[in-house]
């Protein structure tokens, strides 16, 4: 039996129950072991998310959104777009906010989440307790796919920022700096929700990714991860990179699906912040919105 997938809210500090966009499927693939079957041969295959892709671009899709706005009670006064203005679902689900939607803190000293999502924190990556499920760890070297790459981070500071399919799919700079063209690295496209994650956390090294450098940060260098999931086989960049960035500056989008960004910090470069902490420790995510404080510099 799959449990409901909870997390904490920041703004309201209570535990909320994720209303899950394909819940069914979900338990069914992940929950039983006929589910294996599908999985196989078709959920975690590129061809299976360009099909999925290609239909959500139609224009027969539009039908599927004010049915998706209703359900998920999304706030459409946050839209830059009426909601009758996008030609298909994909345009609506990559849509973009009025400025004003999302604040991005102006401290010198924080760092901000690079996207609205339920969001897990580890402070030191070599004394993790537990990620989701006790006993899984994070494998440094295979998400970089070079332990070099990884080397610089292995002591250091974690933060997985979950996107929901009823999320705000674009994601941004969690510090100025000069950021890097980013770099696919090719692989499956496994559900990055908790069902699936919680029997394994190598999904994530496992998944088609785009990995890109944030350097001259008043942090460090920080590693930023795009990974690919389930109906999500690429990425769309905003950006001209490598280039000069500040922090909350847009990034990027995903279409269709559930996404994560992963972001790494160098040891000893950043605090977290304490709900974020406190919340992980607990084997829940926190949802927060992008532009809000992850934490500080130290």
């Amino acid at each position: 039996m799959i449990e409901e997938i909870q997390y904490m809210h920041r703004d309201s500090g209570c535990i909320e129950t994720e209303k899950v966009y394909g819940e069914n499927w979900l338990k069914l693939i992940y929950g039983s072991p006929l589910g294996k079957i599908p999985l196989w041969l078709a959920i975690k295959r590129a061809w299976f998310s360009k099909w999925y892709g290609h239909k959500m671009d139609s224009p027969k899709s539009r039908a599927k959104i004010s049915p998706f706005i209703e359900k998920f009670s999304l706030d459409e006064s946050e839209f830059l777009k009426d909601q009758n203005e996008f030609k298909s679902f994909n345009e609506f689900f990559s849509r973009e906010l009025k400025p004003e939607a999302r604040e991005i803190d102006q401290s010198p000293e924080s760092i901000v989440f690079p996207a609205d999502g339920r969001h897990l924190g580890i402070q030191n990556l070599s004394k993790t307790e537990r990620i989701f499920v006790k006993g899984q760890q994070f494998d440094l070297p295979k998400l970089f796919q070079s332990e070099k790459l990884a080397k610089p981070f292995e002591e250091g500071t974690l933060v997985v920022s979950r996107l929901c399919p009823v999320d705000y799919h674009r994601f941004h700079f969690p510090v100025s700096g000069v950021a890097t063209s980013p770099k696919m690295i090719n692989g499956s496209l496994f559900s990055v929700n908790p069902i699936a994650l919680r029997q394994n956390i190598g999904i994530f090294w496992q998944n088609k990714r785009y990995l890109s450098f944030i350097e001259e940060s008043a942090v460090g260098k920080v590693a930023c991860f795009l990974i690919g999931a389930t109906c999500v086989g690429s990425v769309k960049i905003s950006q001209d990179l490598p280039n000069k960035v500040q922090k909350g500056d847009e990034y990027g989008y995903f279409l269709f699906g559930g996404s994560s960004v992963l972001t790494v910090f160098e040891k000893d470069a950043v605090s977290l912040a304490d709900d974020l902490l406190n919340s992980t420790s607990n084997g829940i995510e926190l949802y927060a919105k992008m532009g809000q404080v992850l934490g500080n510099r130290i």
